[in-house]
């Protein structure tokens, strides 16, 4: 079986590179009996895999259950997958079997394992090993032949890092790992998925499909999708059924688009776990942000001085704690602790005597703040370091190659 034919079976759009890797590590991984991992942002639809693998494996005549571990609350999770006995708990008038019991034999996927409390991971990690289970409430060991797929949209290395997350379980179901791509990584497909969904709705409904223009197509393929497909199924739906005009253009997509006009601009902001290490990028964006704000106050106070005539002024350390008092006995110039600029003081006249109007101060140019600029600056000493080779350089700044290349694109780096 082809990938195409996988495509077609399951009713899978899209001819993206990621996607087809995606679909043939599936079908590979299908016929065995090993746990499967798959990852993924909301919304790509991680679910329809779990079902490939199952309708491909021999066990496909057998039990398939989806269980959506983030659903079931904490205190009831572990009488759901592994059952429980009469009177185990409050409420429990009867023996009940789990899932893990029911889908003996088949299929069952996990999904949002991330969610599992760190209690039942400790249960789920003895049946991937062994296959064994006890009922809540109860001593017997009980036996289970089930293959477990599982999904979650969560970073897993950083939840084991911060304590979430069982390792040994992690380790246990990424035995064989599945990437789905979203939308933003397949940007080719969201035209053709959008066609389907606007024909789809259109028989559904009984009016004809809408169409997009060619900025139309434009806007849907440059928007960021948080909610990938499923996002893309409810805007098409919606032109589906608000929209008269069948012709849609530009601006009737962007009204179904929101935060469209959301700044995707770096922003500093402070870890969980009061974590305070920045990198190397983020603290170059708060000395600048500090050296904008303190060269903002030491215009104020020169302009200040110019404003009373006099040069014998004193400045309060309190008032304006990031420059160092401007009063001294002697012509020796003041630098400007964050800057670096030079103040020269004037010293004070006796009482008296006929002093000459002060100087204009000669005109300072400052050195520009534009976020923009430092970036071109940073990526250009990036690319000439590494002699033009992108890979290392974009490991040096910090940053993917795939955003390396787009800024290439856009600062016309080529």
């Amino acid at each position: 079986m082809t990938v195409q034919d996988i495509k077609q079976r399951f009713g899978i759009l899209g001819n993206s590179p990621m996607l087809d890797r995606a679909l043939e590590t599936a079908y590979q991984v299908a016929a065995t009996d090993m746990s499967v991992l798959i990852t993924g942002e909301s919304g790509v639809g991680k679910e329809v895999f779990s079902k490939i693998i199952h309708n491909l494996s021999p066990r496909k005549h057998s039990s398939f259950i989806a269980v959506n571990c983030g659903a079931i609350p904490e205190g009831t999770i572990d009488s759901e997958l592994f059952g429980h006995e009469k009177g185990s708990f409050t409420g429990a008038n009867e023996a009940r079997k789990g899932y893990f019991e029911v889908a003996d034999g088949g299929t069952i996927f996990l999904d949002e394992v991330a969610e599992l409390p760190l209690l039942t991971q400790v249960r789920l990690l003895r049946v991937l090993e062994s296959g064994e289970f006890i009922r809540v409430g109860s001593s017997k060991v009980q036996k289970t032949q089930v293959r477990v797929v599982a999904a979650t949209n969560v970073n897993i290395p950083e939840a084991v890092a911060k304590g979430k997350f069982r390792e040994d379980l992690y380790y246990r179901l990424n035995t064989v790992p599945i990437f789905v791509p979203s939308l933003r990584e397949r940007k080719e497909d969201i035209p053709l998925i959008f066609r389907k969904f606007a024909a789809d709705f259109a028989e559904k409904y009984k009016m004809p499909s809408v169409r997009l223009d060619e900025q139309a197509q434009t806007v849907l393929v440059n928007y960021r999708w948080p909610g990938n497909i499923r996002q893309l199924k409810n805007v098409a739906e919606q032109i589906s059924i608000l929209e008269k005009e069948r012709n849609v253009t530009a601006d009737v997509v962007i009204k179904y688009l929101p935060d469209n006009n959301v700044s995707n601009l770096p922003a500093l902001y402070k870890p969980e776990g009061g974590n305070t290490d920045l990198s190397e990028r983020e603290i170059l964006y708060k000395v600048l942000f500090d050296m904008k704000r303190d060269i903002s106050d030491l215009k104020k106070v020169v302009a200040d001085l110019l404003h009373t005539g006099t040069s014998g002024v004193e400045f309060q350390q309190e008032s304006t704690p990031m420059l160092h008092q401007l009063q001294h006995d002697d012509d020796e110039p003041v630098l400007h602790r964050n800057t670096g600029l030079e103040i020269m003081p004037q010293r004070q006249q006796p009482t008296g005597y006929n002093s000459t109007p002060m100087q204009q101060p000669k005109e300072i140019e400052v050195e520009s703040l534009s976020l923009q600029e430092r970036e071109l600056e940073l990526i250009k000493r990036a690319l000439d370091k590494n002699k033009g080779r992108r890979r290392n350089a974009a490991k040096e700044l910090g940053i993917s190659e795939r955003t390396l290349y787009r800024k290439i694109k856009e600062y016309n780096l080529e």
